[in-house]
């Protein structure tokens, strides 16, 4: 997230080319934030504020110009890759949406395309109010889910204690019987594609950074509190949940509607009667929060490389309002795939769909990884300080190499699990039917950026040519000191704050 805070700047404050010809000799000692490579997001309005920025990265896009110095083919990859991921993502969660509903509705009374028509009017609507709209709503719904979430917590501790009115102890002994792990080591490696479904979306505020209205103070800030919250609301969770729930649970796999959530499952073994209802909703509300979400990062992505020259550029057209509404239109109507399921051979639809980006967020975040270590090395090799980043990744460039390394080694873990699964085909054609449901999304991702390549002949650039200074708005290095200063003569029970928070 440093490389946004350094890459940010409105149209008005563009320097002209001249002037940043002439700051060209100044680079030493100044701090300076620069414009993402085109204008992608230029026109697109700032009207997230802090707690719109807090909210996203907790409930859940990386804009394409993030990928800064991976080389235009590798970039251009990973543009459509992502909006793949959101694109899908949205007719995904609407199914998902009538599931949950069946929670309720049991006999299906309401047939499941009028809520499919009632919530993607509802994400239409949100979409079309701007960015406001699309941050309030976010801000409603992660408070919604924080509460929920805290609420759950003190609820599975009283659970497992045997203090619910079932007063059954649970304790520890899932993890004996029938013991932590599915399948060994195999069934290890096969949920790290569901654990990363899982934390996609955490990402978002690189996204919605273009269109904050300070994104210098708000984008760290933001930033910082996505890693406790994923330790508190995620970790902490899924801990309490695996203490009440066996992974042998047949409500787990073998329920058609919300109630194989585990979290509902945690409430029904307490025989806690009015909790699982509520935690239907706050699945309901995660569900639609996703799609909402989908909506929004879809339509920024397909819309940054529309005016990047990497798509049709008929998406990148943004009204007076600061809405890409042609991008908008387009991941909406790509919503409507979830009438598929009136469909014959929806399974066979929706599968191959998700094969396209079952691994997105993987390679994506990888692909981060990588950006963010040649935007550092770029930045040494250019003769630029640290001290003129406004914000710096508290783990330097060495968090970024273990996460490159981690998330090669997630795709190699699944690359194994997808030649040698834990239940095999019978047949030849069976296990590469298997094969490609598992690992569709590499060889895609390969193909654009082979076809990248063969348009454009275009090289991975080297790190003392990789733009850094395009669009660079000049902030004085003693300015950032001073700040500094001043942060380090607070209070230490605020300057703990301010590190966390």
């Amino acid at each position: 997230m440093e490389m946004e805070a350094f890459h940010d700047l409105s149209e008005d404050e563009r320097p002209s080319d001249d002037s940043v010809k002439d700051q060209e000799t100044e680079k030493r000692g100044i701090a300076t934030e620069s414009l993402l490579p085109g204008p992608p997001e230029d026109k697109l309005h700032r009207g997230l504020n802090g707690l719109h920025m807090q909210m996203i990265a907790f409930g859940g896009s990386i804009g394409t110009g993030l990928f800064v110095g991976s080389g235009h083919a590798w970039g251009f990859a990973m543009g459509w890759n992502y909006w793949m991921q959101w694109v899908v993502a949205l007719p995904f969660e609407l199914t998902v949406s009538t599931i949950v509903i069946r929670y309720w509705d049991v006999d299906g009374k309401i047939t499941s395309g009028v809520w499919i028509t009632i919530f993607l009017v509802l994400i239409t609507i949100i979409n079309f109010f701007g960015v406001k709209g699309y941050g309030n709503v976010e801000v409603a719904g992660s408070m919604f889910k924080i509460v929920a979430v805290l609420a759950f917590f003190i609820i599975a501790i009283v659970i497992d204690a045997g203090g619910a009115p079932s007063g059954q102890y649970f304790g520890a002994k899932t993890w004996s019987d029938p013991g932590p792990t599915n399948n060994g080591f195999k069934g290890f490696c096969s949920v790290f594609v569901t654990a990363a479904f899982g934390y996609a979306g955490t990402e978002l505020v690189g996204l919605a950074a273009r269109e904050s209205a300070n994104p210098r103070k708000e984008i760290p800030k933001a930033s910082k509190q996505v890693v406790y919250r994923i330790i508190l609301f995620y970790c902490l969770s899924l801990f309490l949940v695996g203490l009440i729930v066996p992974y042998n649970n047949p409500h787990l796999a073998g329920a058609k509607n919300a109630s194989s959530s585990p979290f509902v499952i945690a409430m029904d073994l307490g025989g806690v009667k009015v909790m699982p209802h509520i935690f239907n909703a706050v699945i309901l509300v995660s569900v639609l929060s996703v799609g909402n979400s989908a909506s929004y990062g879809a339509s920024r992505t397909i819309a940054g490389m529309a005016l990047a020259g990497q798509a049709p550029k008929i998406f990148g057209y943004i009204d007076n309002r600061g809405r890409p509404v042609v991008a908008l239109g387009l991941s909406l109507v790509i919503g409507c795939l979830a009438y598929l399921q009136y469909a014959s051979g929806q399974d066979v639809i929706f599968s191959w769909l998700l094969a396209l980006s079952g691994l997105s967020s993987i390679i994506t975040w990888g692909s981060v990884c990588a950006a963010h270590i040649r935007f550092r090395l770029a930045f040494e090799r250019q003769g630029h300080s640290l001290d003129e980043l406004p914000w710096k990744s508290p783990l330097g460039i060495w968090g970024s190499v273990f996460g490159l390394v981690f998330n090669v080694v997630v795709l190699l873990l699944n690359f194994y699990i997808s030649v040698a699964p834990i239940h095999p085909a019978a047949d030849a054609n069976g296990r590469a039917y298997d094969f490609f449901q598992s690992y569709l999304t590499v060889p895609v991702v390969i193909a654009f950026f082979v076809f990248a390549k063969l348009k454009w002949r275009v090289t991975m650039p080297a790190l003392e040519d990789i733009d850094l200074d395009t669009g660079r708005e000049i902030v004085p290095l003693d300015i950032l000191r001073a700040e500094r200063e001043e942060s380090n003569q607070l209070p230490t029970i605020n300057k703990l704050w301010n590190l966390l928070c």
